[in-house]
C-alpha cells in the first residue's frame, strides 16, 4: 500500500485556479465579440440613415491611381461638385428673418399641441397636420387621394326616418360626390386661409397688408387658376359701424387698431361651387358679448335651417336669441339689436346671391321655404346702433349684373374693361384694388362707364350711425337628402 502514489495537496488549488482563469477568457471574449457586433449594427444604421453623395470621380481615380496623370476635366468636374454642395450647403442655412421663423414655427407648433389630428386627414375636418406657416403647400398635396373632409353633419330638426331610409335618396345623395368634394375642396382652403390669419392679424397693422396676406394664401393654397379655382369674391375687413361690403382701394392706408372691431369676410370656390364665410375679430374683451351674442345667432339659424323649412321662422329664431344680449361699453349698457336689411342668401354656381333671402328677424319672407340640394349662406349681422345700415363711403366692390344681356358701349376703354372683367370675373364679384393688379390701373372712368350703362352692379360699404360697432358670423350649410351639411365649420367657430 505503501507504493501506491498519492495524489498532491497543492495540485487541487492550482487546476481550480486555472479553470476559473479560462471562465474569465471566455467570458472577455464573448464581451468583446457583444460589443463588436454592437458596433456594427450602429455603423449599419448610420450609413442607412446618412443620404448616398455621388463620389468624386478625380478623386476617386487619384487614388487608385496615384501615378496616373490627372485629367483637367475630371478635375473641373470635382471642382464644379464641391461649389455646388457648398452652395446647397449655404443656402439651407441662409434663410431669410431665421431667429423669427424658428420662433413662428415654434409657436404654430405649439398652437398644434393638444388637439386630435386624425391619421387620414379626411376623416378630420377641423384641423390638417403638414401645412407650413404661413401656407404654402395647396391643399391638394395635403390629400393625395382628392377626397376632401366633410364639414360638420348635423340631422334635420324634424327629422323624417325616411330621410336616412329611402335607397333613392341614399343613391342621390352619392351621386353628387363630385359637387360635394369641390365645395368640400373649397371650405378646407377656407379654414386654414382664415387659421393663418387670425394668428398673424395684430393691432397695428394696415388694412391693406392684411387682405394681401390673406388672399396670397388662398392663391396658393387653392392653386388658382382663373375661373376653376380661385377666390369668390373681395375680402371684406369692415371696421366698427361699417358692418360689409368694405375692402380697401389702392392707397388706402387705414390702420388697424386695439379697439376696432373688424368682419372678415371673404370667398373661395372650385368650379364656381361657392364658400361664403365670416368671423369678427376684435382684441378689447369688452366686445365680447357683442361677438358671442351674433355668434350665437348664426349657430342657432344653421340648426333650425333645413328642407321644406320656412324661412321667415329662421328668421325669428335668430333675431330672439341674438337680442337677448346687452353689451356694456365705456360705462353703458346697449341691447345688441340684429340689423333688419342684411340677410343670409341661397347660393349658385358662380353667384353668390342667387335669389333666396334669410332673413335675420321675424316678419319678412312669410311664404318661401328651403328646398333639398340648395346651398345657403346662413349670416348674421348684430349692433350697438340702430339695427339698420345705409350706404355710405367710398365704393370698392363691383359685380357684373348677370341679368343684363349686350350693352351698347361707344368708349373703347369700357369696352376693353368689359371684356376683361367677363374674362377674369365672368358673374364672380371683383373690386378696384384687384383691377390694378390685373394691370387695369385706369379703371376708374372706364368702370364708372359700365355702372351706368348697367353692366356692372356696385355694391358700396353697408354702415350703421358713427359710434356703433358691428359684429358678423357666417357658415355655408347644404341640405342634402340625408342631412344637412355645414360645409365650413372649423374649431375655431
Amino acid at each position: 500500500s505503501s507504493n501506491v502514489p498519492q495524489p498532491s495537496s497543492t495540485n487541487a488549488p492550482s487546476d481550480s485556479v486555472n479553470i476559473n482563469q479560462e471562465r474569465k477568457r471566455k467570458k472577455r471574449e464573448r464581451q468583446k465579440q457583444k460589443k463588436a457586433q454592437q458596433r456594427q449594427q450602429q455603423q449599419q444604421q448610420q450609413q442607412q440613415q446618412q443620404p448616398q453623395q455621388t463620389p468624386l470621380p478625380a478623386e476617386s481615380s487619384a487614388k487608385k491611381d496615384p501615378k496616373k496623370p490627372i485629367n483637367t476635366k475630371d478635375t473641373q468636374n470635382t471642382q464644379n461638385i464641391k461649389n455646388t454642395q457648398k452652395t446647397t450647403k449655404n443656402a439651407k442655412d441662409m434663410k431669410p428673418n431665421g431667429d423669427v421663423q424658428k420662433a413662428t414655427q415654434k409657436q404654430d407648433s405649439e398652437a398644434h399641441n393638444g388637439k386630435d389630428f386624425s391619421d387620414d386627414p379626411a376623416k378630420n375636418p377641423k384641423e390638417v397636420d403638414g401645412q407650413t406657416f404661413p401656407p404654402t403647400i395647396p391643399v391638394s398635396k395635403l390629400f393625395p387621394n382628392a377626397k376632401y373632409p366633410e364639414g360638420e353633419i348635423m340631422q334635420y330638426k324634424n327629422f323624417n326616418l325616411d330621410r336616412t331610409t329611402e335607397e333613392e335618396k341614399r343613391a342621390k345623395d352619392q351621386i353628387q360626390f363630385p359637387i360635394y368634394n369641390d365645395i368640400r375642396k373649397a371650405a378646407e382652403v377656407h379654414r386654414q386661409a382664415r387659421r393663418y390669419i387670425q394668428k398673424v392679424i395684430k393691432p397695428g397693422m394696415r388694412l391693406i397688408d392684411i387682405v394681401s396676406l390673406l388672399e396670397t394664401s388662398v392663391k396658393r393654397l387653392i392653386e388658382e387658376n382663373g375661373l376653376l379655382a380661385g377666390h369668390a369674391f373681395p375680402t371684406g375687413c369692415s371696421l366698427n359701424n361699417c358692418a360689409a361690403h368694405y375692402t380697401p382701394n389702392s392707397g388706402d392706408n387705414t390702420v388697424l387698431s386695439y379697439d376696432d372691431v373688424m368682419k372678415l369676410d371673404f370667398g373661395t370656390h372650385i368650379n364656381g361651387r361657392i364658400v361664403d364665410c365670416a368671423f369678427t375679430i376684435a382684441f378689447n374683451p369688452v366686445y365680447d358679448n357683442l361677438l358671442k351674442a351674433v355668434k350665437d345667432a348664426t349657430n342657432t339659424g344653421i340648426k333650425e335651417a333645413g328642407i321644406d323649412v320656412r324661412l321667415a321662422d329662421i328668421g325669428e329664431a335668430i333675431q330672439e336669441v341674438m337680442e337677448s344680449y346687452e353689451v356694456e361699453i365705456g360705462g353703458k349698457v346697449y341691447p345688441v339689436k340684429a340689423i333688419r336689411n342684411l340677410n343670409g342668401h341661397s347660393i349658385d354656381p358662380y353667384v353668390i346671391h342667387a335669389g333666396k333671402s334669410v332673413p335675420i328677424v321675424k316678419g319678412t319672407e312669410t311664404n318661401v321655404k328651403m328646398e333639398e340640394g340648395e346651398f345657403y349662406a346662413i349670416e348674421t349681422f348684430g349692433s350697438t346702433g340702430k339695427g339698420h345700415v345705409l350706404e355710405e363711403g367710398e365704393c370698392s366692390h363691383y359685380m357684373r349684373d348677370r341679368s343684363v344681356g349686350h350693352v351698347q358701349l361707344r368708349a373703347p376703354r369700357a369696352k376693353q374693361l368689359l371684356f376683361h372683367i367677363n374674362k377674369k370675373y365672368n358673374t364672380l364679384a371683383f373690386c378696384r384694388r384687384w383691377l390694378d393688379l390685373d394691370g387695369e390701373t385706369k379703371h376708374l372712368m372706364p368702370l364708372k362707364q359700365l355702372v351706368e350703362a348697367g353692366a356692372v352692379t356696385p355694391h358700396p360699404p353697408l354702415c350703421d350711425r358713427k359710434g356703433s360697432f358691428t359684429a358678423q358670423y357666417e357658415h355655408t350649410i347644404h341640405l342634402r337628402p340625408l342631412c344637412k351639411e355645414v360645409i365650413s365649420r372649423g374649431t375655431d367657430y
